[in-house]
């Protein structure tokens, strides 16, 4: 890498992975309810399925990761996987930085996982970083769709896409719908950053 080289920041879950998909009907099965019982307009936390009266998010995460190889097995984004091999091929790093590690015992699982899944998909990275203050690993522009995330990666000064969903939508844009937006936003940050102008993120 070197100085003339443009790195997008990306998060996993509910950006490149479906995760609230699977962990939707994870929870399901874990709760024994029935499926279209839980509501997809969920916050972040998923407290509107009632989990807390089970042990938490933590627990149904522990759940998911170690009995249900949630990382392996959800389905990613609609065109995630092809619009990074695009964006991979125009000459921008793609670095995964994902906080996947938050609870103990499960960390080999949760790697493992991640890895054959990215491997699985074709989904093209030159660097995987997992830790919670994804703005200290550096990145020109990042894409997440966590409010707490996105919020800490902007108070920091870092550029951030907002990945559309009814966790977020109360944050300021930019935004993406979807990942040919994701496209057309970061090769426009790229063009800003090689010419030096602003606009998009001011």
């Amino acid at each position: 890498m070197n100085d003339s080289t443009f790195i997008l920041g990306v998060d996993l879950d509910g950006v490149v992975g479906d995760f609230y998909g699977i962990i939707r009907k994870i929870a399901a099965e874990w709760l024994d309810k029935p499926l279209e019982s839980l509501t997809t307009e969920v916050t972040y936390g998923f407290a509107e399925w009632g989990i807390d009266e089970f042990g938490g998010y933590d627990r149904l995460h522990r759940f998911a990761v170690t009995k249900r190889n949630i990382f392996r097995d959800m389905e990613p984004i609609k065109n995630a996987p092809a619009v990074l091999r695009k964006l991979s091929n125009r000459d921008i790093r793609i670095r995964i930085i994902t906080h996947r590690l938050f609870l103990k015992y499960s960390h080999q699982a949760s790697i493992t996982q991640t890895v054959d899944w990215l491997d699985n998909y074709d989904i093209p990275y030159w660097d995987i970083c997992f830790m919670n203050d994804k703005g200290a690993v550096g990145a020109h522009v990042y894409i997440d769709d966590a409010p707490e995330n996105i919020i800490s990666l902007r108070k920091q000064g870092c550029q951030t896409i907002v990945f559309s969903n009814s966790t977020n939508r109360e944050l300021p844009g930019p935004r993406a719908e979807d990942w040919f937006e994701v496209e057309r936003l970061v090769m426009e940050a790229k063009e800003e950053w090689k010419t030096g102008t602003t606009g998009l993120f001011s």
